[in-house]
């Protein structure tokens, strides 16, 4: 399991150089859409290579698999078009303050009822006292 956290902690590091990064690119060429078209191209290249070095695995159970599965395609656009527009004019720290708050709160719902056939983690006192000292730490580090 550690691998499984090192692994999470390099993506969560990723989060706001992402930010960063394509808000930068976003005020150079003066569009955040043209950046983040930029982005999502190079992450299809990127997860091409990665699927063609990972021996090809097979897509076509796509066809077949529920359509509301497709929309973590929509959220992502949604979270790159989004903090690439907003980073620059609120700042890096607070867009990703607040990701990390809405990330806080669907994580807790997605395992409190085990949507999406996530395994069910209920939220109790202690959890729930657990997310909101996260929450407060993070808002602490945001404080001027």
């Amino acid at each position: 399991m550690p691998h499984y956290a090192l692994l999470m902690l390099a993506a969560g590091i990723g989060i706001p150089v992402l930010a960063a990064l394509n808000a930068a690119l976003g005020t150079r060429l003066g569009s955040p859409i043209s950046a983040a078209m930029i982005l999502f191209c190079v992450a299809m290249l990127s997860t091409a290579l990665v699927w063609i070095v990972g021996g090809r695995p097979s897509l076509s159970a796509a066809v077949d698999a529920p359509k509301h599965l497709f929309l973590g395609g929509v959220l992502v656009a949604f979270y790159v078009l989004s903090i690439t527009f907003v980073a620059p004019r609120f700042g890096i720290g607070n867009a990703v303050f607040f990701v990390l708050l809405g990330q806080l709160i669907s994580a807790a719902a997605i395992d409190h009822f085990g949507l999406f056939g996530a395994q069910v983690t209920a939220l109790n006192l202690t959890r729930a006292a657990g997310i909101s000292v996260m929450v407060l730490g993070v808002w602490i580090t945001q404080r001027a």
